[in-house]
């Protein structure tokens, strides 16, 4: 009588395998609802990684130009390189303007942002703009950073890649208006 039990009780328990059709719809609801909200937090991190870029090398052109003027007593202009703003890939920085060579600022491989450097002619090259752009999110705007050192008169020197020095704190890699930095997601 009793082999006849475990036989009847493992044949109910084995009767039962599987899910049903409802709890993999429950269990696919919810790992969508997952994804609808990690999907956009991932793709709003990595913009904001690829805007470090532009902070960094800003900086970086910031210290080249200090030492510079430290040793020559002036600022060194430099041609927007790459020449066009780059697009959601990342483009060749060639060393082609004589201004980044004579800094000395050359970026680790290839880049999100187009970089330039205009100075306060006229004015003994005492002030000068550094200002980088790019479009990493293919929404068609383009944001950009800057670096504005003020000429010896206090005038703030314009940009070449397309920053807005009014919107830049002076002596500050900031962006160059309140949207810039943000991304469409």
């Amino acid at each position: 009588m009793r082999a006849q039990t475990v036989i009847q009780a493992t044949r109910r328990a084995g009767a039962r395998r599987g899910f049903t059709l409802i709890e993999l719809m429950i269990v696919v609801a919810i790992i969508g609802l997952l994804a609808s909200t990690a999907i956009p937090t991932y793709l709003r991190f990595q913009l904001k990684t690829k805007s470090s870029e532009a902070k960094v090398n800003l900086a970086a052109i910031r210290t080249a130009e200090e030492a510079y003027f430290g040793e020559f007593g002036r600022y060194v202009a430099a041609a927007a390189e790459p020449a066009a703003i780059p697009g959601t890939t990342q483009a060749e920085f060639t060393t082609a303007s004589t201004g980044f060579i004579t800094l000395g600022f050359v970026p680790d491989g290839r880049v999100f942002f187009s970089y330039g450097i205009t100075t306060a002619a006229g004015l003994g090259d005492s002030g000068y703009t550094a200002d980088a752009g790019a479009d990493i999110d293919g929404n068609g705007v383009s944001q950009f950073w800057g670096f504005v050192k003020p000429a010896s008169d206090g005038s703030r020197v314009n940009a070449l890649v397309g920053c807005d020095v009014s919107a830049v704190t002076l002596e500050e890699v900031t962006p160059c208006g309140a949207a810039f930095g943000q991304s469409v997601f």
